[in-house]
């Protein structure tokens, strides 16, 4: 079956797939709990078949986010159609047996995007972390980073105006008023993200990124842009990091900051969504305003030894370890699947 239908009813086509996915699966196999990921139509099926007593199974959803807030509404079409779509999703995830979300933020959202939904089949199942995989990344050379870089700040997002990226420029032009003049020469800002050259915002908002970046007076000798890193960069980059500016507002998780952490990393993030749970405001991380002036003081003062980069680093790792680790997920994940079975 097609993703699009010349490239529209993206969302109506992965509905149907899953609808159909559903089918087989009542007719085919024999489950004992049925988990389903990010999109809710499907559970429509189940709960026919459960109806004529072809599938018992106990239905699990995982919502990552309403998808009803993340398109845009826009032409008459595109509203009945999302009308349609949107309907389906508020009535389809009513249908599961419990719910899970990746962070409270999300679960608030959920709840009143949805107020028909049963409080009590919410529940919050943070995303995962292959600390394994981290562990065992080998130290890699960054060749866009000069060697005269004594402190480096990296920004990874992908390459979405969402994701606010200029912020991280601003805050380090704005550094340079914060620090002597031979410190800020010492710095340098790597910004990194997904890239697909196929889509039009990717290319586009690297292209205004660069230019904003002149437009900011940064010397082209102290920041880089890194399109898609391979996972040993961006591992590396992590590593030696200063700190890592997390620049979405409302972010519905947010991985980055989180592998941050366990890298020893300290970070900095907008004080909303998911960076507000996932980080200990002043022990494992900073969480502060959405402008320059508030992640430069941070970032100034880490520089200049105000902070205590090695106890934020350590913190930051031993939070992760606490919350986020795959054996702390698999175990919350069994005991929620035992409570339907």
């Amino acid at each position: 079956l097609p993703r699009s239908i010349f490239g529209r009813c993206v969302a109506l086509c992965a509905y149907v797939r899953m609808c159909l996915a559903a089918v087989y699966v009542c007719l085919n196999v024999q489950s004992d709990l049925i988990f389903c990921d990010s999109i809710s139509a499907c559970l429509v099926v189940f709960r026919l078949f459960r109806l004529f007593g072809l599938c018992q199974a106990p239905l699990f959803f995982y919502c990552h986010f309403p998808d009803l807030l993340l398109t845009e509404h826009q032409g008459f079409f595109k509203r009945l159609y999302r009308y349609v779509v949107d309907r389906l999703e508020g009535w389809s995830i009513g249908m599961a047996d419990l719910i899970c979300v990746n962070s409270n933020f999300t679960k608030g959202v959920v709840a009143e995007t949805f107020p028909h939904l049963d409080a009590t089949k919410l529940k919050v199942l943070y995303p995962t972390l292959n600390t394994k995989f981290f562990d065992s990344a080998p130290e890699t050379e960054l060749e866009d980073v000069p060697s005269s870089a004594k402190y480096l700040f990296v920004s990874i997002n992908r390459y979405e105006r969402k994701k606010n990226i200029k912020l991280a420029i601003d805050a380090f032009a704005e550094l340079k008023s914060l620090i002597s003049d031979d410190l800020y020469r010492e710095c340098y800002l790597v910004i990194a993200g997904g890239f697909d050259k196929l889509n039009e915002e990717n290319l586009l908002h690297h292209r205004e990124l660069k230019e904003y970046s002149v437009d900011a007076a940064i010397s082209t000798k102290q920041i880089a842009f890194l399109r898609s890193p391979s996972d040993s960069v961006k591992i590396e980059l992590l590593r030696r990091s200063t700190a890592v500016l997390y620049t979405p507002s409302n972010e519905h998780f947010g991985i980055v900051p989180v592998e941050a952490m366990y890298m020893r990393s300290c970070v900095i993030a907008v004080n909303s969504g998911g960076p507000n749970e996932s980080i200990e405001n002043g022990s494992s991380g900073f969480l502060v305003e959405s402008n320059a002036r508030a992640f430069a003081e941070v970032m100034a003062k880490l520089i200049r030894g105000e902070l205590n980069r090695q106890e934020i680093g350590e913190a930051g790792r031993k939070r992760v370890q606490s919350l986020f680790t795959f054996e702390q997920f698999s175990r919350k994940l069994e005991t929620l699947m035992q409570s339907l079975v």
